[in-house]
């Protein structure tokens, strides 16, 4: 608690003022301060840090309009920007966003051309290792890296991502394709697409998702306010508190798939139970992030609950590794089973669950393979 006061401390005195009242702002939008207190516990709770962090989560979300922000556009289609930009009915995550320090984003800014790199410049100039460089889409690098040319002088992606990388505080890769290359590195990847960190060689936070749910950048900034410095991350530079856990152990369907009840075909009597997707394609036992969890359009809803198997977009390559997007992965032979039986257990056999399932389930195939009747519980009709 005292490093995150000290910490606060140091960059209200060293950063900017607040561009925006955040009090006030909440009002404007009719978030009741009440509302505000109930935010910060549960994105304290989110961050995993203890209950006795929320006032000071409050305090960093007060200073969220401090921090410089340089956002950076390379090969993506802005869908990231899109998502966090079209919020109808915007909750406190979302006025974050509305009110953070963006010094330049193509998208929204009105300058163009000479006038847009001298703001770029300005902005690095005035806030010389104090800004947070956000970049979204991934880096050509093939022909010298000229598949992405910016700007009237014609820098590539690659040397204006390194010339600003190198003075920011932080770097934080927003979307899949600045995080791992996306689509645009899908094979046969002829412009030799690379995510931010592979192509420049540096450590980067990378909050990947196709796109992905703004509280996860929303919190990862918070911590660094809190902090001083950027969240803990798995091996793929992903913050531990937002994809720390597997989509399936979250998933409000996950009791369907071990008792073995899946939807066969879209619309069937499965689907409108809400059964299983797995077989539909769902990517959910192969991919880490906390979507059940946060959801989208302010937590209403998210694709497997929609009735949409999840695309593992989180994860690297995954236009190549989890294609084709709506059949399962190809069924992997697990010794003393059969491949049928596989994808019927494949939650009982990745998970572990008793020893007398299993056995139940082994059962089950054996009659099947024996030519006798198979019980027909967990079973879909059309």
């Amino acid at each position: 608690m005292e490093y995150c006061e000290a910490t606060m401390d140091r960059m209200e005195r060293e950063l900017p003022e607040p561009k925006f009242d955040l009090r006030q702002t909440l009002k404007d939008y009719g978030v009741s301060r009440r509302d505000f207190i109930k935010w910060s516990s549960v994105m304290t709770t989110a961050l995993m840090l203890p209950k006795a962090f929320s006032p000071m989560v409050a305090r960093a979300a007060e200073n969220f309009s401090r921090l410089p922000v340089i956002w950076l556009h390379l090969a993506e289609c802005t869908g990231c920007s899109e998502a966090f930009l079209r919020n109808s009915y915007p909750n406190v995550d979302d006025i974050l966003l509305e009110t953070i320090s963006l010094e330049y984003h193509e998208t929204v800014m009105a300058a163009a051309g000479y006038q847009a790199e001298e703001n770029l410049h300005n902005a690095m100039d005035t806030f010389d290792g104090r800004y947070i460089c956000v970049v979204e889409g991934a880096i050509p690098m093939g022909m010298d890296g000229k598949f992405l040319t910016l700007g009237p002088q014609g820098k590539t992606g690659y040397e204006v991502t390194k010339e600003v990388t190198k003075r920011a505080a932080a770097t934080i890769c927003i979307g899949s394709c600045s995080s791992f290359g996306n689509v645009q590195a899908a094979s046969p990847n002829p412009t030799n697409a690379k995510g931010v960190g592979d192509a420049l060689g540096i450590s980067t936070v990378n909050i990947p998702g196709c796109p992905p749910n703004g509280v996860n950048f929303t919190g990862t900034v918070l911590y660094y306010l809190l902090f001083g410095a950027l969240p803990p991350t798995d091996g793929l530079g992903r913050p531990i508190w937002a994809y720390g856990m597997k989509i399936h152990d979250n998933c409000e369907r996950r009791a369907h798939y071990d008792a073995g009840e899946f939807v066969e075909e879209w619309g069937d009597e499965g689907a409108i139970k809400g059964w299983c997707l797995y077989k539909m394609g769902c990517k959910g036992p192969y991919t880490y992030s906390n979507c059940p969890k946060l959801r989208f359009n302010d937590r209403m809803s998210w694709p497997i609950m929609a009735g949409h198997g999840c695309m593992g977009c989180t994860e690297p390559d995954f236009w190549d590794a989890m294609a084709p997007l709506e059949k399962p992965i190809a069924d992997k032979h697990i010794p003393g089973f059969g491949i049928e039986s596989t994808v019927d257990r494949v939650g009982a056999i990745a998970t572990g669950v008793a020893a007398i399932g299993l056995a139940a389930h082994a059962g089950a195939t054996v009659w099947r393979k024996s030519g006798e009747e198979e019980p027909k519980k967990g079973k879909a009709k059309k």
